[in-house]
């Protein structure tokens, strides 16, 4: 395993990612503490705050009641997630005019790889990219750059000075810069990992990095603890590949869309959305799986398939998992969230037939009907067509959301 003896990667962290985005994009809000939240009305929480809105105390996560009363101005914006989508590609293609971008982590963060010329000057180098931005973007769109000699170290590092801030962590310093960092911000670190971790008498960054790799391997109980090991200390870690295990979405419900009749529309359509890009993808599955959430508790459930990708077999599963639902609620029951998985996934190329149940024709045949389906409203550019009713709940963009590690295409918005 190589340990670099000079940076070797920045990461780049957009601040406040959709706020900015919302003030880039009106002019009204610049200036202004700015929350995003899921949609209009009804109780709900911050998903993302402005620079003068956490400059005032206010969080992202946090309810909007309790926001207002920190900040009594604050002027709530509703998510736009293809606008977030759309500001992201522009922002990617200005980065890649500088530097080649190596990997897109998420909507708001990626990193690259320095070749020669660029260790050498990492400062002009970050200078050159903010300005860039600023010149073919706006001046309200800032980003926080780190440079270290591996992608975990510079991630960290960027983290260190927010927001337009830039760090450069050369090897000859460390660890000492790594040691001013609290033990939760390292990056694989959760609240429930830290309890274990001061359960083994580590409670800051310095204790874990005089930590051993056996050691890390046996508090995380996986190779996981290992790699972290090797990464904050400087040697370049290699990224696992990984396997495509589900195509899933989840939805938090406005007021209006909380009864058991309403809830089951919305998960009618996030299969929908979830199978399109299943298909999109080359991909059957053997399973699905509905979640949902009553104010009080949780509920979810798996329903075994043959290997499938078409709506109307998935919606038939669907509707098997909610009457199972209803067996455990009453018609009055308010659902805060539901959410759908579509799980043991397997190529197209590599389908088998199930013999025992031997619907291959009509399986074909609901194919073929689904790919018509899809073609239209791929042509159209939103959904004209589909297996029974489509009206989208307040708030839009079912399927279009953005998620830590996914960043939805065009087609998630039709």
């Amino acid at each position: 395993m190589r340990k670099p003896e000079t940076i070797e990667h920045l990461y780049l962290d957009f601040d406040g990612f959709f706020a900015s985005v919302e003030q880039a994009n009106d002019s009204r809000l610049r200036g202004r503490p700015v929350g995003v939240v899921p949609y209009e009305g009804g109780k709900t929480c911050i998903i993302a705050c402005s620079r003068e809105a956490k400059a005032r105390g206010v969080k992202n996560i946090m309810m909007v009641d309790e926001a207002k009363r920190i900040c009594r101005d604050l002027i709530l914006v509703p998510q736009k997630p293809d606008l977030y989508r759309r500001a992201h590609n522009a922002l990617a293609s200005e980065i890649a005019s500088v530097i080649p971008i190596d990997t897109i982590k998420s909507i708001d963060e990626l990193s690259c790889r320095l070749d020669e010329g660029q260790r050498a000057d990492p400062h002009g180098l970050a200078q050159q990219i903010k300005r860039t931005i600023r010149y073919n973007i706006g001046a309200t769109i800032t980003c926080s750059i780190g440079f270290a000699a591996n992608r975990h170290l510079a991630k960290i590092a960027s983290d260190t000075q927010k927001p337009d801030g830039l760090t450069i962590w050369h090897p000859h310093l460390m660890p000492g810069p790594l040691f001013r960092v609290p033990l939760e911000d390292i990056p694989g670190v959760g609240s429930r990992m830290k309890k274990k971790l001061i359960l083994s008498r580590i409670i800051s960054t310095e204790e874990l990095y005089n930590t051993s790799p056996k050691q890390m391997r046996a508090i995380w109980h996986s190779v996981t603890g290992e790699r972290l090991w090797y990464a904050l200390h400087g040697y370049d870690i290699a990224a696992q590949p990984t396997d495509r295990g589900q195509f899933g979405h989840a939805r938090v419900l406005p007021p209006e869309a909380r009864s058991m009749p309403e809830a089951r529309k919305i998960a009618r359509l996030l299969l929908i959305k979830a199978a399109r890009r299943m298909r999109r993808a080359g991909y059957y599955c053997s399973g699905l799986y509905l979640s949902a959430q009553p104010f009080d508790s949780r509920w979810g459930q798996y329903r075994s398939l043959p290997q499938v990708q078409d709506d109307q077999a998935l919606l038939s599963a669907l509707n098997a998992l909610w009457a199972e639902l209803e067996t455990v609620t009453t018609p009055r029951t308010k659902l805060m969230r539901v959410g759908i998985s579509l799980c043991e996934l397997t190529p197209a190329g590599q389908r088998q037939l199930d013999m025992l149940i031997n619907d291959d024709e009509d399986r074909q045949k609901w194919e073929r009907i689904g790919a018509v389906i899809d073609g239209l409203n791929s042509r159209y550019g939103k959904t004209v067509t589909s297996l029974g009713h489509w009206s989208p709940p307040k708030g839009g963009n079912v399927g279009g959301k953005i998620s830590f590690t996914r960043i939805p295409s065009a087609d998630d918005f039709l």
